[in-house]
């Protein structure tokens, strides 16, 4: 409590001062105190205002050279006002970021669902897929003792046929065994 009291009083120091008009508030003095009765804004004591609004900024006769009583600083902007308006532009900066990574959220949310509906899609198509195989494979097994007969018999027609091309060849010898008999 004590140091946000300290912070406070240096705040209302720093508003007064910056809301005092004078030559010093800028010029890097610590004194605070009103400007003298007979100094006019101008920065010298004694001087005429007309003379003061003749004269040029930046003119004087110390060759160009100008000093802090000389210079005439713009007035300093209430701190108060300027905190709260960087306090508002950091607020929108931070609400805009927040808003931004916040929908980048949602749209990687909504990426995820989308991915994860299409991991359910082929989840399906490979259990489906899977059902075929195990029906095929099913049907494979019962077709399996027809399939083992067509594998005989095509044996048996081999064989058949090897027998057939031997009866063949001994009836030409024969046929040529009979023509030689016959010559003779």
């Amino acid at each position: 409590r004590g140091e946000m009291a300290a912070r406070e009083g240096e705040a209302d120091g720093m508003e007064s001062s910056s809301r005092a008009p004078g030559p010093a508030a800028g010029a890097g003095s610590s004194s605070s105190s009103p400007p003298h009765p007979e100094q006019h804004p101008s920065g010298e004591p004694g001087s005429d205002p007309a003379a003061a609004a003749h004269k040029k900024p930046g003119s004087n006769n110390d060759g160009g050279v100008e000093t802090a009583e000389e210079a005439i600083e713009p007035a300093d902007p209430d701190i108060n006002e300027l905190c709260r308006d960087m306090f508002d532009k950091m607020s929108v900066f931070l609400q805009g970021e927040l808003t931004a990574t916040c929908e980048d959220y949602k749209l990687l949310e909504n990426m995820n669902k989308l991915t994860s509906l299409k991991y359910m899609e082929m989840k399906d198509i490979s259990i489906n897929i899977s059902r075929n195989l195990q029906d095929l494979n099913q049907k494979y097994a019962s077709l399996q003792p027809y399939l083992d007969q067509i594998n005989q018999i095509e044996e048996q027609v081999t064989a058949l046929e090897q027998a057939a091309y031997k009866l063949d060849t001994y009836s030409k010898k024969l046929e040529a065994k009979f023509k030689k008999l016959e010559k003779r």
